[in-house]
């Protein structure tokens, strides 16, 4: 089935809007509806890798060991497999994209794209990578275009001259104005349909999986050296992420990147990039949950600062991994490129890093996290900051790890700063009553 083929009275005709779903801990309505649960049973915060480091054992005989800091990894730290798998823009089906050559590859444009070519093949290469009973994590990293038009900027501005040159071609007689609405019809509905059939075909075969696209929901508040930074989303990005309603009510799980330049290296503006993407996030998972709770959100974070081999010490750790715990995600995913595996030296580098200041730092956070869940939640639920803008960071705690546990980390800071988000099946303050269910006679 071609995109393109479907007649131009239908695609001229605006789109209705579409009314979000409310409901959920902390959204506006005061609605409720249950948080997403552990990633891994027992585990109100996980960390999982997902960086291609098989290649340190493989070539030089260098173990990360992961493990001792329960971090979830995949058979021999690939980053494909049955806790863990990403796919790139040319590892799941027939992903139309134009090339740096300027080649159309797969239609160049998505409303040229061949769906059910892209959906026999994407259904093939999941079957054979992903196990039944699969339920890690399922990543569709695709960054050459955007869903929507007007977020196409940049570098991407060239999938919005193609497109109003393919209408242009096909009907000559539109005004300018007329091209430019028909060729965003045309892309957004080719975007829409690519992104949500992925989707959709992903959760049909392994259903227990967490599908959702890297980067998704986006704030756009990028650092540019402001001298009173705030952090927050650009104006326009609530309503922008509302009009992908559609992408949010497919996804499973939201990944969110929080990746921080090395600009902000030890600045407490790291924190503000951090919070309000994560935010944003949470406004999307809670306004659009899932049939019984809230979609988990994942967010990526870097090892290092982007585009370097810097790594985070513990107070950009703090910023990052600190932060994500403290508003209540489910967990973070590690990810770094196979940079980190270039030599040898390169991978004692990794492996030291991961014994000594990442690897005590997120034993300390997790013992903190699942101190918090047990103390204040009864372990039905995840802790949460009661007021997302404050500073308060969930205490570390771990007797295993070089940090001591903060002094203020008692019952009475838990319960002043922070609330519990409960699991499905249980309510209350402190999640401590099972709900029960209701049934009619």
């Amino acid at each position: 089935m071609l995109l393109h083929s479907f007649p131009l009275t239908i695609l001229l005709l605006s789109t209705i809007p579409v009314t979000p779903q409310w409901g959920a801990v902390g959204d506006e309505s005061g609605g409720s509806v249950a948080a997403a649960g552990p990633v891994v049973q027992g585990r109100p915060f996980t960390m999982v890798w997902n960086m291609p480091t098989a290649s340190c054992q493989e070539r030089y005989g260098i173990h990360l060991d992961l493990g001792a800091f329960d971090i979830v990894e995949n058979h021999h730290q690939s980053v494909k497999g049955q806790n863990m798998s990403l796919f790139y823009h040319n590892q799941l089906g027939l992903y139309p994209y134009i090339s740096q050559e300027g080649l159309q590859i797969n239609g160049g444009v998505p409303q040229r794209g061949d769906l059910e070519a892209h959906l026999a093949l994407a259904q093939t290469q999941i079957s054979a990578l992903l196990r039944t009973g699969f339920s890690g994590l399922a990543v569709i990293d695709w960054e050459k275009w955007r869903p929507l038009w007007v977020r196409d900027f940049g570098i991407k501005l060239e999938y919005r001259r193609l497109s109003k040159s393919l209408v242009r071609r096909e009907h000559p007689a539109l005004t300018k104005q007329e091209v430019n609405s028909l060729a965003r019809k045309e892309f957004e509905r080719g975007t829409r349909a690519f992104m949500s059939e992925t989707l959709r075909l992903g959760v049909r075969l392994r259903p227990r999986g967490l599908w959702g696209f890297y980067r998704f929901p986006e704030c756009f508040n990028y650092y540019r050296k402001q001298k009173s930074y705030t952090g927050h989303c650009h104006s326009k990005t609530r309503q922008k992420n509302d009009q992908l309603a559609w992408l949010w009510r497919q996804s499973t799980a939201l990944y969110p990147s929080i990746y921080l330049p090395q600009q902000l290296a030890g600045s407490s503006d790291a924190t503000l990039l951090v919070r309000h993407r994560l935010l944003e996030a949470l406004r999307v998972a809670n306004q659009y949950p899932t049939d019984t709770h809230a979609t988990p959100v994942l967010p990526y974070a870097r090892v290092a600062f982007a585009h370097t081999l810097h790594f985070l010490n513990k107070t950009d750790l703090e910023h990052t991994l600190g932060e994500s715990a403290a508003l209540g995600m489910a967990g973070v995913v590690l990810w770094g490129e196979q940079r980190f595996t270039k030599s040898k030296r390169q991978c004692e580098i990794l492996r030291d890093y991961i014994h000594s200041e990442l690897g005590e730092y997120i034993s300390s956070l997790k013992g903190g996290v699942q101190r918090c869940s047990g103390e204040r939640c009864h372990g039905n639920g995840r802790c949460a900051r009661r007021d997302p803008y404050s500073d308060h960071m969930i205490p570390l705690s771990d007797p295993f790890s070089n940090f001591l546990p903060d002094p203020s980390h008692d019952l009475s800071h838990l319960r002043t700063n922070f609330l519990c988000q409960c699991y499905q099946g249980w309510e209350g303050e402190e999640c401590q009553e099972r709900i029960s269910s209701i049934t009619n006679t």
